[in-house]
């Protein structure tokens, strides 16, 4: 597939939707490769950038993810959120094609295996992000999100009543030159890769 700087050749949606998927698979095995100590020194760096990036959180609900398939843990640093006097929240999917919810999370909260069987709050009400914390499978120069290919992320910020920011979190490896985004395809505020 073409890029070029100055105007993008779009190919047809088909082709697009295989090329995404082969990035996909491509990036998340990169991922998986790095030795798992080093993306334990990667997810406190993230951390930090997140704090200088962010800045106060108390009074905040900062949405995070659980990490899954080599992501960036920043489990710590949600613990981290709420000590600080923020609240720390969850994503759950409550069915596919539909906007994720959030739900409040301190560690020690009863989790349920949700899809992909990833913990997920197991009760509580739906909370409003003030940040969106997400994790990246790929990310282009535009700050597009190449993501697992469920649609959530996009659907979900086109549905919340407030913008959030949105703060993509990942390697540096997984920066490509473009996902190719299409209409429904919603860039991220910030990019924090390390």
């Amino acid at each position: 597939m073409e890029h070029d700087a100055g105007r993008q050749h779009m190919p047809p949606w088909p082709e697009i939707a295989r090329w995404r998927k082969a990035e996909r698979e491509r990036l998340i095995g990169e991922r998986l490769a790095i030795p798992a100590d080093r993306r334990a020194g990667f997810s406190v760096d993230i951390a930090q950038r997140l704090d200088a990036l962010i800045g106060d959180v108390a009074g905040r609900t900062v949405s995070l993810y659980w990490p899954f398939r080599g992501e960036p843990d920043l489990r710590p640093w949600a613990a981290s959120v709420t000590g600080r006097g923020g609240v720390a929240a969850l994503p759950v999917v409550i069915a596919k094609a539909q906007p994720l919810v959030f739900r409040a999370y301190r560690p020690g909260d009863r989790l349920e295996k949700g899809v992909w069987n990833i913990p997920v709050p197991a009760e509580g009400d739906p909370v409003i992000p003030d940040v969106v914390v997400a994790p990246l499978v790929g990310v282009d120069d535009r700050r597009f999100r190449l993501g697992y290919g469920g649609g959530f992320f996009d659907r979900t910020l086109a549905s919340l009543p407030t913008k959030p920011l949105v703060v993509g979190v990942g390697y540096a490896s997984q920066h490509i030159a473009t996902i190719y985004p299409q209409p429904h395809d919603i860039p991220m505020d910030e990019v924090v890769t390390v």
